[in-house]
């Protein structure tokens, strides 16, 4: 493992209006299996060799959360979901990047743009592959979704030793009415269950962000006490 760089950015906060934020990254080449679990179960995100956290020394409403997945119970509506996407396959890959990819995230992009007012930046297959290809190193995969021979939804994991680190997921608005944002969720916790891991990491659950506050509706969780710093024990802190 390789550490390129680290540094601190400040700008304008992305979960919460009119706030600021300061995010730490690592930039690091050759990251293996052990060492991404140790940062992530310290609240970091992953995309590409970049590693990233919240530090905000005013504000500490960005929660890493993780799901427990030992005792979780599928829902009748989760069931539901399931079973009314039942005609829709899966497949499990090392991530690529292909014409397909770039067009359907371009196309997810521009349907959020209109439906929640997200800023909107053209894709580039330079911007796509070192945010979501590159760094994999052997845990970094993507779930495929299609129906028949349409891509209609990629999902980005990392598969580690006591569980599943959940990075993005963008889907084919034209297949909203399926819930493709749940059902790619219960079935990472279906994934987790069969491979007899532990947890769901989920990134952060921020109470007043209606993008993130739909995490805690995945019952039961636990938040990250704090951002313990990297020679430091870190504790969860159990909800229900």
């Amino acid at each position: 493992m390789n550490l390129l760089k680290e540094f601190l950015l400040n700008d304008k906060c992305s979960y919460l209006k009119d706030n600021e934020q300061t995010m730490h990254y690592k930039v690091i080449d050759g990251c293996d299996n052990i060492k991404c679990q140790d940062l992530i179960e310290r609240g970091y995100r992953r995309f590409g060799k970049m590693y990233f956290r919240p530090i905000c020394s005013d504000c500490d409403e960005c929660k890493s959360i993780k799901i427990d997945v030992n005792n979780f119970e599928f829902s009748k509506s989760h069931r539901r979901i399931i079973k009314k996407a039942s005609f829709i396959k899966s497949y499990i890959q090392t991530p690529t990047m292909t014409q397909a990819h770039l067009n359907l995230f371009e196309k997810y992009h521009l349907h959020m743009k209109e439906k929640k007012g997200w800023e909107y930046t053209k894709t580039n297959p330079q911007n796509y592959y070192s945010s979501f290809v590159d760094g994999h190193n052997g845990f970094g995969y993507e779930v495929l979704y299609y129906d028949e021979d349409k891509l209609i939804g990629i999902d980005l994991i990392d598969i580690l030793e006591d569980g599943i680190s959940s990075i993005y997921f963008y889907y084919d608005p034209d297949y909203m009415k399926y819930g493709l944002g749940k059902l790619s969720l219960l079935l990472q916790i279906k994934f987790a269950i069969d491979s007899k891991r532990d947890w769901i990491y989920l990134g952060y659950y921020v109470k007043d962000c209606p993008s993130l506050s739909y995490k805690s509706d995945y019952k039961p969780f636990l938040t990250l006490d704090g951002r313990p710093d990297d020679d430091k024990n870190f504790t969860y802190l159990a909800n229900s």
